[in-house]
C-alpha cells in the first residue's frame, strides 16, 4: 500500500513539475511586510503580496523521517526554522512568511526520503535587512548542511552542484529525480532586481545529496 501511495505521489509531483517554469513557480520571494513606505525606492522590496494556499496537502506515506524542523549550514552561518508550504493560487510554490525562515515544499518528499526534497528561502529584503539565503551563492561542491527533524534526528547532505537559471527555464529537474536516491535542493533568487517584473533576474539552485 505504501508503495502504491508513493507511486501516486511521484506521478502527481512529476505532472506538477513538468508544467512548471521558473517564472511561474516560486521565485518571487515576496516580503510579507504589511506596510511599505515606498517599494519602488528600494531594490530589495516588492510591491506585491502572496496569498497562502489553504488547500490540503497530500498525506505522506509511512516514513521513518520526521518533519523538518531546522536547517543549519555552518559555512554561511545559517540556522533557520522551517515553515511548510504548498502551492499558492497562482500555481507558484509558496514562500516563507519570515525572511529568516526556510520553507519546505510539503507536496514533495521529506528531507532524507528518496526523491528531491525542496527548500526555499528569501534573498534580499526591504530596507537592506538580511535574509536567510543571502549568502547561499557562497556554497561550493563538498560543503555540508544539516536537517534536524521533529523526532530529534539529524540528516546531513553534501553539495553536488550549483546552477543558475533564467526565470523562463524549466524547473522540473529541481523537483523530480528518478535515480531512487535522497536529494535536497535549496532555491532562492539572485541577480539584479527588475522593478517591472517585481522579481530578480536569476534563480540559484543548490543541489545536494544525502551523505
Amino acid at each position: 500500500m505504501a508503495a502504491k501511495i508513493l507511486s501516486r505521489r511521484i506521478l502527481l509531483i512529476t505532472a506538477l513539475a513538468g508544467a512548471i517554469v521558473f517564472s511561474a513557480f516560486l521565485f518571487y520571494f515576496i516580503p510579507h511586510n504589511s506596510v511599505r513606505s515606498d517599494p519602488t525606492s528600494d531594490p530589495t522590496s516588492d510591491p506585491a503580496g502572496v496569498v497562502k494556499n489553504t488547500a490540503p496537502t497530500l498525506q505522506p506515506e509511512a516514513t521513518n523521517f520526521g518533519l523538518p524542523a531546522r536547517l543549519t549550514i555552518p559555512k554561511i552561518n545559517v540556522d533557520a526554522a522551517f515553515e511548510q508550504v504548498g502551492l499558492a493560487p497562482n500555481g507558484a510554490m509558496d514562500v516563507p512568511e519570515n525572511q529568516n525562515d526556510v520553507a519546505w515544499f510539503g507536496l514533495g518528499p521529506r528531507p532524507g526520503e528518496n526523491g528531491s526534497a525542496v527548500i526555499a528561502g528569501h534573498y534580499g529584503w526591504k530596507g537592506g535587512e538580511p535574509s536567510v539565503f543571502d549568502n547561499l551563492h557562497k556554497l561550493r561542491i563538498g560543503d555540508k548542511l544539516y536537517i534536524a527533524d521533529n523526532q530529534g534526528a539529524t540528516i546531513s547532505f553534501v553539495v553536488r552542484a550549483l546552477r543558475r537559471y533564467n526565470p523562463q527555464a524549466d524547473a522540473s529537474a529541481v523537483f523530480v529525480s528518478t535515480d531512487g536516491q535522497p536529494h535536497l535542493n535549496l532555491i532562492t533568487c539572485e541577480g539584479t532586481w527588475d522593478k517591472t517584473a517585481a522579481s530578480y533576474s536569476q534563480r540559484l539552485v543548490i543541489f545536494t545529496d544525502r551523505e
